[in-house]
Order: structure tokens, then sequence, then C-alpha cells
């Protein structure tokens, strides 16, 4: 019985103290950050009072807000009350600027991707490139905002930018600022029987575009339509429930994506809703590295459910989830809460998706024959085809310059007809059943 009392006993004191060193531990904490918070508010002053320009109260909180959000990693960051509208205006489809997504990389400012029909499109800007100057001045030193808000100026006037890429000399280019209005979704007929989808951004009412488009396609069509194309290549991404809402038009159920943050009750996960638009049609997505965060969602959503066949380049690799909170009169906070991993449990971030196929960009030509080939027709005596030749010479066979210069495109119209080839086989019975259709369902 004594045994057992000393034992409790020593265990009570043991219990004691370890909550009297907790709590002595947090004082100290709390002292440590007390004493930090002074030594900030000294800093300011000291600065206030003997930096070379004059400076003020809100510029100095400002820098040092959105340093202390910054420095935790690329995507955080403080907006003040303009950067918050600007970026307001991003997602709605409409805003000024260069029609650029950037990043910092190492300190300059990198492009993630020009958006279509832009300046900086226009002007061949490419994923990857990096800008080391903007009007004569360099970047380094600035944070993204500085640097973005440099890019940004009134509509109609110029900004002279000097690029490197890789495995070429660095130049300047010089491009007019112009008020940029998205069309974030076009579609077109490819080769008579292909719904070609491309998405340049993931804005408001993405996925109600995308299903009037494949409802025109579809009554124009009807059972001539084949499958169809996404082409998600240079997209940064957007609003997140565009990329559940678009990825949710062709999946039957299943995990879309989920979020998980630090506290484990915080985590999501986006599931799909019954109905696949298409009823299995096949479908085939175009990304690169400049296809980033939401993009990758939809891409590594319907790659995960074997719903379609990702081709191109890896993409972007932006896995992280960037929640907005408004701060009143004084703009917003811009915070990493969380990770998107992709139905089977991938994490996007920092690894991007890989494509079923891979297929680099490339032009084909056609190859002159300086009248070296003979065919069967210039044979001297060559029997005559009594059927009537056709004059126009079918399109399927035969693809536009646009097309020719577009090697990811051309590969991706070739497999979505090989798909519905393959398809139809099996309807017909002429695949065995035991055959893996799930990949191309």
């Amino acid at each position: 019985m004594l045994k057992k009392f000393l034992l409790l006993f020593t265990a009570l004191t043991l219990i004691s103290q370890g909550a009297y060193a907790a709590e002595k531990k947090n004082k100290k904490e709390d002292h440590t950050t007390y004493e930090m918070l002074n030594l900030f508010g000294e800093v300011m002053e000291r600065t206030k009072a003997g930096y070379v320009e004059e400076v003020t109260d809100q510029e100095l909180i400002e820098q040092a807000l959105n340093g202390m959000l910054s420095s935790l990693d690329p995507h955080s960051s403080y907006l003040d009350a303009e950067s918050f509208n600007y970026m307001s205006e991003q997602t709605k489809g409409k805003f000024g600027g260069l029609g650029i997504e950037v990043t910092m990389d190492n300190g300059l400012v990198k492009v993630v991707s020009p958006i279509d029909d832009t300046p900086a499109s226009k002007a061949s800007l490419k994923s990857g490139d990096y800008i080391t100057h903007i009007d004569g001045e360099t970047v380094i030193g600035l944070n993204l905002n500085e640097a973005v808000a440099k890019l940004r100026g009134k509509i109609g006037s110029k900004v002279k930018l000097s690029i490197r890429r890789e495995g070429e000399k660095p130049f300047d280019v010089t491009l007019k600022r112009q008020e940029i209005k998205i069309q974030s979704v076009k579609t077109e007929i490819k080769e008579d029987d292909i719904l070609y989808i491309r998405i340049s951004s993931f804005t408001e009412d993405n996925d109600k575009a995308i299903s009037k488009a494949y409802e025109n396609a579809s009554k124009k069509l009807g059972e001539k339509l084949a499958g169809l194309i996404i082409d998600v290549r240079n997209n940064p991404g957007g609003l997140l429930d565009q990329a559940i809402a678009v990825s949710d038009l062709f999946l039957d159920k299943g995990e879309i994506v989920s979020t998980r943050s630090r506290n484990e009750q915080d985590n999501v996960k986006y599931s799909a809703h019954p109905g696949d638009i298409t009823n299995g049609l096949p479908i085939v997505v175009i990304i690169n590295e400049g296809s980033a965060s939401a993009s990758e969602i939809v891409a590594g959503a319907l790659q995960d459910h074997h719903r379609a066949i990702i081709l191109g380049e890896k993409s972007f690799g932006k896995g992280s989830v960037q929640t907005v909170i408004p701060l009143g009169d004084f703009g917003a906070m811009r915070l990493t809460t969380a990770r998107y991993y992709t139905p089977s449990g991938r994490s996007i971030q920092a690894k991007g998706i890989e494509p079923d196929i891979e297929v680099l960009p490339a032009q084909v030509k056609p190859l002159e024959n300086y009248g070296l080939s003979i065919t069967e027709s210039e044979l001297s005596g060559a029997l005559k085809n009594e059927e009537e030749e056709t004059k126009n010479t079918s399109k399927k066979h035969k693809s536009s310059e646009e097309e020719i210069s577009d090697y990811q495109l051309v590969r991706a119209l070739d497999l979505v007809h090989a798909l519905r080839l393959y398809k139809k086989n099996m309807e017909n019975g002429l695949i065995p059943e035991s055959s893996n259709t799930e990949s191309v369902k």
C-alpha cells in the first residue's frame, strides 16, 4: 500500500513539475513576443526618423506586413486596397495591364503564363521566361506586389521588359498596356467531328459556357461527334469553384479534389455529382509547364478517374491554396492555408501533373519530294478509275496551317479519333472484353 502511495505521489509531483515548466515556458514565449513587438516599434521609429528619405507610417507598416507574409512562401502576401481591387477584377474576367501571370523566383519575376489575346501573348512571352528589368530598372529587391505594380500602368502607356529565356540571349520587348477583357472559354469544331475547348483561365461561369458549347456541338453533329479536347496550356488557374465545376461536367461520381490544412478539421473534399454531360465520349486534355493551380486540379481529377488522356508536358506544380482575408479599408491578406490533392492522394505542389503521353512542342512541315516519286496514275497506259474523283479533299486528313504549327494539338486530334475507333471496336465486339478499357471510358 505504501509503495502504491509513493508511486502515486511521484507521478503527481512529475505532472505538477511538468505543468509548471510548461507555464513558465509559455510566459517566457509571451515575454519574448512582447519584446519582439517592442523591437518592431523601435526599428520603425528609428527608420522613420533617420532614413535618407521621408517615409510614412503607412508605408512602413504595409511593407512590414508584406515582408512577414511573403517570406513564408511565394504566394502569401499583403494586398493594399488597390491591389485587392485589381485581383477582384481579374477573377471577373476584366482588368487593365499586360495580361501576364507572374511569380517571384530567386529574386526575379518569373512568367507563369501569358493570357490569350493580350499584349504579353502577342509579344510571344513564354512560361518560364524571367523578367530581369522593368523600364531599365532591376527587379532584384522588389517583392511580387511591387513588381506587379510596376508592370501595371495607365492604359495605352508602354513598358519595356528585359527578358531572359533558357537557351537564348537576353532581349528586350516593349508592350503597350491595355484593358484586358478575357474571354476565358473559346470553342471550335475541329476536323468536323471534335469539340475543341480552350480555357485560358478559370473565371466566373466557365462551366456554363462549356455546357452550352457542348450542347450546341451535340445538336449540330449528333452521333458524328467523336470527342472533346480541353486545352489548358498556359492557363495560370483562377477560381477553385470553377475548376471543380468544370471537372464535375465530365465525372459521374467520386472525389474531384481535396484540400488539406494544418488543422485536420479544416480539411475539405469536393465530390462530383451524378451525370457526365458527354455520356463517356473520349476526352484529351492538353497541358504544359504554364498550366497551373486550377488547371492542374482539372487535369489531375480527370486523369485519376481515367476519364481523360492527359497529353503534353508536365504542368507548373502550384498545389497550394490561398485564402484571401479582407481587412476592411486596408485591403486584404492572401495566406497559404492548405495544399491540393488529386483524388488518388497525389500532392500537386512542386510536382505538377505528369502527362500520360508526353508531346513536346514542334512544327510539322511537309517534305519536298522534288518530283522524284511516281504514282500508279503517272505510269504509261495506267487504267483509269471509273469512280468520279472527289473534288474537295476531306478535312479530316488535312490540317490547317494553324494546326500544323501546333504539333501538340495535332497529336490530340489524332488521339481522340483513335480513342473513338477503339470504343467502337469494343462495342462491336472486335476487342476482347478482358482488355482494360477503363482508361478510354
